[in-house]
């Protein structure tokens, strides 16, 4: 089979388009860039769609932390201490029980917009279950993170808004909001490529992989099965990773650059070294 073959048979696969038999033997090192490849688009669609709910979650997680009322900001100083405070794998581990099986034993689990029955059992899947506690897991560091801006937001600017007239709905979406978010943006980069990473224990739950459906480390876990050689699919992993990682670097320095428009650009300023030459004597 040529390349461009195996780019048609396997780089949509793990979505289920294209062959549905995975190769036993004669492996190139472009199956393993197509395998491998067509993995990343679960670990993709984890990171997005976790980071893009989790986000506005965290938000509200952070505005809790801050109120003076303790019915809001009890139970988020809990959640945040219970996500950060746990291990990811153990998190994975307990709620994939808890979704399978409770409601086997007859005990419905009530997660608010849903209750996890027998019925509901597509929630043990993968694409759902481990996403959803991603989306926890995220949202609590997160949280974290806009809550220590929310802190560190510069009392001057509070009274400025203030002496506007501004209150309200207002002064958070013109002045608290933004202000925190160009504060605690380089920490979220980091937890962003944090999570990224972090997808790759998917593949380590107990969440199942339907019809060999799997994400980038299941098949280079595959890969290096077949071929008893790890140093082909696991490397190959890891450039995947590396220039993804330098994506989500530009992509979020671009949001950051954007955050900061209003204030003074100093970049491209260079310093210049000069020689004084001191005169003979």
């Amino acid at each position: 089979m040529t390349c461009a073959e195996t780019i048609q048979a396997y780089a949509l696969r793990s979505i289920g388009i294209g062959e549905r038999l995975l190769p036993k033997s004669d492996f190139t090192l472009c199956d393993h860039v197509v395998l491998i490849g067509s993995g990343l688009i679960w670990n993709l669609y984890f990171a997005i769609f976790a980071l893009a709910l989790g986000f506005f979650f965290a938000t509200a997680i952070a505005l809790a932390r801050v109120s003076s009322n303790p019915l809001l900001r009890k139970p988020a100083e809990w959640f945040v201490f219970v996500f950060r405070g746990s291990p990811l794998f153990i998190q994975f581990f307990l709620f994939y029980e808890a979704l399978t099986l409770l409601p086997k034993a007859g005990i419905d689990v009530n997660l608010g917009v849903v209750t996890i029955t027998v019925a509901t059992a597509w929630f043990t899947k993968a694409w759902a279950g481990a996403l959803l506690v991603l989306f926890f897991n995220t949202s609590a560091y997160s949280g974290e993170i806009f809550y220590g801006a929310l802190r560190s937001i510069p009392r001057g600017d509070m009274e400025a808004a203030d002496a506007y007239g501004m209150s309200g709905w207002k002064k958070f979406r013109r002045i608290t909001w933004p202000t925190m978010l160009r504060l605690a943006w380089p920490a979220y980069t980091n937890e962003a490529i944090f999570l990224f990473h972090a997808t790759t224990l998917v593949f380590f739950s107990s969440f199942p992989a339907w019809q060999q459906k799997g994400d980038s480390l299941y098949y280079a876990s595959y890969l290096a099965d077949k071929t008893f050689n790890p140093f082909i699919a696991y490397p190959v992993l890891a450039v995947y990773f590396m220039c993804l990682t330098l994506l989500i670097i530009w992509i979020f320095g671009r949001v950051y650059k954007r955050l900061n428009r209003h204030l003074p650009q100093t970049a491209g300023t260079r310093s210049r070294m000069r020689v004084r030459l001191l005169p003979a004597r």
